[in-house]
């Protein structure tokens, strides 16, 4: 059931995504940082936590689950470090993620050669 409850939630986010490019004048960057943004506030309010719980990585895969992952880095951070930890938390909890991005963009671009359109 855990699987169903991943590809529901997923689909939930996703198609949420797809109805903001459809239906709005807003480029995707912009829907990007909104849902970046839109995880970290429903952190910070409680509200991403139970659907994580509910969906798994359903929640957790999508961008939205970077912002859940800053906001969450940051809040344990403040709580063992004190108003430091809300700077250095997120960055921290993101590191391994983070790095994998810039690391293997690097290796694609090293071994594939980009076109203009």
């Amino acid at each position: 059931m855990i699987y169903l409850y991943a590809f529901i939630v997923g689909g939930i986010l996703c198609a949420i995504g797809q109805i903001f490019i459809d239906k709005t004048m807003l480029t995707p960057a912009r829907i990007l940082v909104g849902f970046v943004v839109g995880g970290a506030i429903l952190t910070a309010v409680g509200l991403y936590e139970p659907l994580v719980k509910i969906g798994g990585a359903g929640a957790t895969v999508p961008i939205s689950g970077f912002g859940y992952l800053l906001a969450k880095g940051a809040i344990e951070a403040v709580r063992m470090y004190g108003w430091t930890g809300a700077i250095t938390g997120g960055v921290a909890a993101a590191a391994g993620g983070i790095t994998a991005a810039v690391v293997f963009g690097f290796l694609i671009a090293m071994i594939f050669n980009p076109k203009e359109k």
